[in-house]
């Protein structure tokens, strides 16, 4: 079979042979672009930005990580002072467009019309200072503020 492929190569006019052989190396020359070097520039073109992403990931982890040990190595609270420090937060935050009920280790949130602002630094009063964790949230939005409750837990005993 070789051989008479050779016998054909042979038979073919010197010109011929050059222009098969030129299609075969610019066959060649695009295959090697498409499969090695342009995916290689691509990635290469597309790196900064992926660097860029991912630094500003790792930032906002480290961030996260310092405030993580930054409330485990708070002190730890009793149930009254953290029934007080979020009575305190509701009164301050909200005045009178919230009621909070507290039973045990569970605070139930009222919220009438509260401001999407004032119920994010609430949160955050609420997790840092009365170390008080959400675990059920049924707000429905009504204009500009949040209608619904919201059911925290506070610190054991």
């Amino acid at each position: 079979m070789i051989e008479t492929y050779l016998s054909y190569w042979r038979q073919l006019k010197i010109s011929e042979r050059r222009l098969i052989l030129a299609a075969f190396w610019l066959i060649f020359a695009a295959l090697l672009w498409w499969l090695s070097i342009a995916p290689a520039l691509k990635t290469l073109k597309e790196s900064p930005a992926q660097h860029r992403a991912l630094d500003a990931q790792l930032q906002s982890m480290l961030s996260l990580s310092a405030e993580a040990k930054n409330l485990q190595s708070q002190p730890k609270l009793g149930l009254d002072e953290a029934q007080k420090a979020l009575q305190s937060a509701v009164t301050q935050r909200f005045g009178s467009t919230a009621q909070l009920n507290l039973t045990g280790e569970r605070a139930s949130l009222t919220l009438k019309n509260a401001s999407p602002q004032e119920l994010a630094l609430w949160l955050t009063q609420a997790r840092v200072n009365a170390r008080a964790l959400p675990t059920e949230a049924k707000l429905t939005r009504n204009g500009d503020g949040w209608d619904g409750t919201m059911v925290l837990t506070l610190p054991k005993k």
